[in-house]
């Protein structure tokens, strides 16, 4: 029974042991990716954990007769399955596996109490029927055996808060058809993140790179919290419009409260967008690269290393397919063109150079 799969053993065909973010890590690693490195706890470690304390019972039981609409019983069902949950003690060879995996990643990029990012990645996420993304919780630069032991608990929980069970109980998913994996994960320090999209959200056009970023952590963009700058790139003539927005948040560790927390931007770099051209640029192809390998078009996490040089620094810690404007029927964009021939013929379109 495996209990720690790395990143750079998992893709696909291993859903089912990892979920579908830690799954889609590996497919990256596959791709030619920069993925900061990692591991996945399995769903073989929670199942061994909920069976051998007893609360697959428990969750059975607490869980029997709650109904979608019911609150205050779903708010009581959660905090009794979540308390249980963290409260208990991991069998002995899930922890060895977890803290030994860490030891190695700390190893490996030769950073003692090296700070990650426990994500929490379930089994059923980004279905055709089903979303069940962006339900469970992630932590940031947790540091240290014990902090992560405590961390993989919290995600393990997360998939009993009450908007899960409502949603699975709503979409008639069983919840024992639901497992979890955790992802852990060096941390990315970062002083600009974001998501980007192979094409344009708003509009569909799949002839573009829409790129979307802030000082910090992505966490901020991701949640909403910050109006981020926004780069769109052509992909067909490489041209960059950006809007600035003014950040005034961003998402950071505090090394004296030790923690993440949302913190105020400096006042002087508030107006400035949070990308260069070069920066720009090199998302944009990376972008491509992955809208290649995946075969159609994707939502993307990306963050940039304020440690490292570039392009090294840029990593990619998430990618999943775009749902909005794929799952509308695949109709003509404009009159009676397709997406692809509108692209196509604007590849051909001379350009005019000005004369100098």
């Amino acid at each position: 029974m495996a209990f720690i799969l790395w990143f750079e053993e998992v893709g696909k065909d291993r859903i089912g042991q990892v979920g579908g973010k830690n799954a889609s890590l590996g497919e990256l690693m596959k791709a030619g990716i920069r993925v900061p490195p990692g591991f996945a706890v399995t769903t073989e470690a929670y199942q061994s954990f909920i069976e051998a304390t007893g609360i697959k019972k428990q969750i059975d039981e607490i869980l029997a007769g709650v109904g979608a609409e019911d609150t205050e019983a779903l708010q009581r069902a959660s905090a009794a399955i979540r308390r249980a949950i963290e409260e208990a003690q991991v069998p002995e060879g899930v922890k060895r596996a977890i803290v030994e995996a860490y030891r190695e990643l700390c190893s490996k990029v030769e950073t003692e109490g090296l700070p990650v990012a426990v994500r929490s990645s379930a089994t059923a996420e980004d279905l055709p029927t089903a979303s069940f993304a962006g339900q469970q919780e992630t932590y940031l630069w947790v540091r240290g055996e014990e902090e992560v032991l405590k961390r993989v608990l919290q995600c393990w929980s997360s998939l009993f808060t009450p908007r899960a069970i409502a949603y699975r109980i709503k979409m008639g998913f069983p919840h024992e058809k639901v497992l979890i994996s955790v992802g852990v994960q060096k941390m990315v320090d970062a002083k600009a993140a974001g998501v980007m999209f192979t094409l344009d959200p708003t509009t569909g056009d799949p002839s573009k790179v829409v790129i979307e970023g802030s000082w910090g952590f992505g966490e901020a963009v991701v949640s909403g919290e910050v109006t981020p700058d926004r780069f769109v790139v052509d992909k067909v003539t490489g041209e960059i419009s950006c809007t600035v927005s003014p950040k005034t948040v961003q998402c950071v560790f505090d090394p004296e409260r030790r923690e993440v927390v949302h913190a105020e931007v400096p006042e002087e770099l508030q107006q400035v967008r949070c990308l260069e051209d070069e920066e720009v640029r090199e998302l944009a192809s990376l972008a491509r690269k992955i809208e290649d390998y995946y075969g159609c078009p994707q939502d993307i996490e990306w963050s940039i290393d304020r440690g490292i040089p570039f392009p090294e620094n840029i990593f990619i810690v998430q990618s999943r397919p775009e749902t909005v404007w794929s799952q509308k029927r695949k109709g003509p964009v404009l009159g009676k063109k397709s997406g692809f021939e509108l692209l196509m013929e604007r590849a051909m379109t001379r350009i005019k150079v000005p004369k100098g």
